[in-house]
């Protein structure tokens, strides 16, 4: 049944959802003056110690682009080496960011941080609203609300997890299976803490997991091959716990108290589609998969930084034809690819063959001997190798990169992303493409950057608001019409060629 003819849009965009994945989307909109408006079910904001905890370093950079890392560091605990297989280590601090770790932060932790920017940005949050009905026409949508109230909005945001309500009543299949092994969860103190940051031990009879949160207390994580079919709603003791550490991983840590435990039954899970109409799906509504990796929270924050100025830019009517629909194009490729890598991480720590464990071990070693495939690994594991397929072809090879942390005229590149708006970057000699672009400067900010110093990178950039290279060239001769057609092409700005107001350049120093 379609909506009244006579309902006006009560937001421009519901998000139905406040975890990690709801407030980034719902934060994205209002920094780019959306009005939003974010219902969850849940009464009050509640502790999520039960969720995720690990925040990988592309995360940390693009939540360094609205202003939100630091603090969240300040909050976690940094781990600079991970093993990812036995006797397999690798070292972060390798990695070209910003940020070269996994930081251990609580989810209640960044949902704080970002809860709190949504509000300083006047996103409307309202708590106890649970949907339950939904209807979309080709102008709006309505949700329903148990309540018997109804919102409206142009676009409607499914952020609400792997029982989503939302992916139901717009029928999308989320397909894929459940793991047999059940995972036992704990939240505890020890009196003999592991040495290793994060602490890792596989065998024949499961794995364990300890994670620090920097206050005392310890996540820990068990797969039990002894245990591994008693029944989720079993309460879980301590004891259990002691003796899954006991038996896997040679000690208990002390393990003296515990204020939380669960167990959890994962699976791997994937949307058909990102998008229905004017509903879209993001975070574990449209994946759900391992914990193993610490994937899902961080892919849920990403698609958010994706969707949002794409909304926004529809809303604002300076969206091309096919901008929202890259939004599924780009995305669901980048969850499979994280479906299939926590799948491996989910076989090579479960196997019950011992053969095959010691073969793929023997695999993941190999691998991490030589420089590329490390590297390739790396990217992986951290986000930092994610990049978007070009849309045009004979695109430059940078297109759809990640884009790097330039030093802007004393200004970062990501520091310059904070306000969501594109950057053009120019790193030609003449600085033409940046003298013609400059007259889109309240889309967009315009950097000329010292050529000598950007060698490895394309010679004029247009970056995304979401720090990924939307167009770049290296043909100086015609730099300035390229940059303009790919700003109006991407920013829906006309670019003139009047080259007065040279003060909208920021200029780099030469070293």
């Amino acid at each position: 049944m379609p909506p009244a003819e006579n309902r006006e849009c009560s937001a421009d965009v519901i998000v139905v959802g406040a975890g990690p994945t709801g407030l980034m989307l719902a934060c994205e909109l209002a920094l780019a003056g959306v009005q939003v408006r974010l219902l969850d079910r849940r009464v009050q904001q509640q502790s999520n110690i039960t969720r995720a905890f690990a925040v990988h370093a592309r995360t940390l950079e693009l939540l360094d682009a609205r202003g939100l890392a630091d603090e969240l560091v300040s909050r976690g605990v940094p781990v600079r080496e991970v093993q990812p297989a036995p006797g397999a280590s690798v070292d972060l601090r390798e990695l070209e960011t910003r940020f070269p770790m996994i930081l251990i932060a609580p989810q209640s932790g960044t949902e704080q941080v970002l809860e709190r920017r949504a509000r300083e940005l006047g996103v409307e949050i309202v708590r106890g609203a649970e949907v339950v009905g939904l209807q979309q026409d080709a102008d709006r949508v309505v949700v329903d609300l148990a309540d018997g109230s109804n919102a409206s909005a142009s676009y409607v945001i499914g952020a609400d997890g792997a029982h989503s309500t939302v992916r139901g009543l717009v029928g999308v299949d989320f397909a894929g299976t459940q793991y047999a092994t059940h995972i036992m969860l704990a939240d505890v103190r020890l009196t003999h803490p592991p040495a290793e940051a994060m602490f890792a031990r596989t065998g024949a009879e499961g794995a364990v997991i300890v994670v620090p949160f920097g206050d005392g207390w310890f996540r820990a994580i068990a797969w039990d091959r002894r245990r591994e079919q008693v029944p989720l709603e079993v309460p879980l003791p301590v004891e259990e716990m002691r003796d899954a550490f006991g038996r896997i991983a040679g000690t208990d840590f002390g393990m003296c108290e515990q204020r939380w435990s669960s167990r959890f039954l994962s699976e791997r899970r994937q949307a058909r589609r990102y998008r229905v109409g004017r509903v879209f799906l993001a975070g574990d509504a449209a994946h759900v998969h391992s914990p193993l990796g610490g994937q899902g929270m961080n892919t849920g924050i990403q698609d958010a930084m994706n969707l949002g100025w794409k909304l926004a830019a529809a809303i604002h009517g300076r969206a091309p034809s096919w901008l929202l629909d890259s939004y599924e194009q780009e995305r669901h490729r980048v969850g499979a690819q994280v479906l299939a890598l926590t799948d491996g991480f989910n076989r090579l720590v479960l196997w019950r063959s011992a053969l095959r464990r010691a073969a793929q071990t023997r695999v993941v070693r190999l691998l991490l001997h030589f420089d590329p495939t490390r590297r390739l690994m790396m990217g992986r594991l951290t986000g930092l190798g994610i990049a978007y397929p070009a849309s045009a072809r004979h695109a430059h090879p940078g297109t759809g990169r990640r884009a790097p942390d330039l030093d802007c005229g004393g200004t970062r590149l990501y520091e310059l992303l904070r306000d969501g708006r594109f950057v053009l970057v120019d790193a030609t000699s003449s600085g033409a493409a940046a003298d013609t672009v400059r007259r889109a400067a309240h889309h967009l900010h315009v950097v000329r950057h010292d050529p000598l110093a950007t060698t490895e990178w394309p010679a004029v950039m247009l970056i995304r608001p979401d720090g990924y290279i939307a167009w770049a060239d290296d043909d100086q001769a015609d730099a300035a019409g390229k940059a303009a057609a790919a700003v109006g092409q991407w920013c829906g700005t006309r670019v003139t060629n009047r080259t007065d107001h040279r003060s909208d350049l920021v200029r780099a120093p030469r070293d």
